[in-house]
């Protein structure tokens, strides 16, 4: 089962999405609170369909976004080496952040 972490870093709350292999793959923004970043997970777990991510090809590696219902983006993934690892990231979030749960490292 995946987890999301929020962890503390240059005094902002973020967040990592690990599959149970223990990579990350889809990490958020940076927040000025605890709070808000446990919002943005709460988003993350709401906009789970597949039309929500954005695929891209850039300076040679594969990746997505992840987009709210209001066009922001909730989450970036790691960058991949082909266009199989990326999608199978994106499956990988499709079905398990829905039921992830949350682990407080701050």
């Amino acid at each position: 089962m995946a987890t999301f972490q929020i962890f503390q870093s240059s005094g902002q709350y973020w967040y990592y999405l690990r599959a149970d292999n223990g990579e990350i793959v889809q990490s958020g923004e940076g927040y000025t609170s605890k709070a808000s970043c446990e919002n943005g997970i709460q988003s993350v777990k709401a906009n789970c369909q597949p039309h929500r991510f954005e695929s891209f090809f850039e300076s040679g590696q594969y990746g997505f976004n992840h987009v709210a219902a209001n066009g922001e983006i909730i989450g970036r993934s790691e960058k991949y080496t082909t266009a199989q690892s990326r999608d199978n990231g994106i499956q990988v979030v499709l079905r398990e952040a829905p039921e992830a749960h949350m682990q407080d490292l701050s």
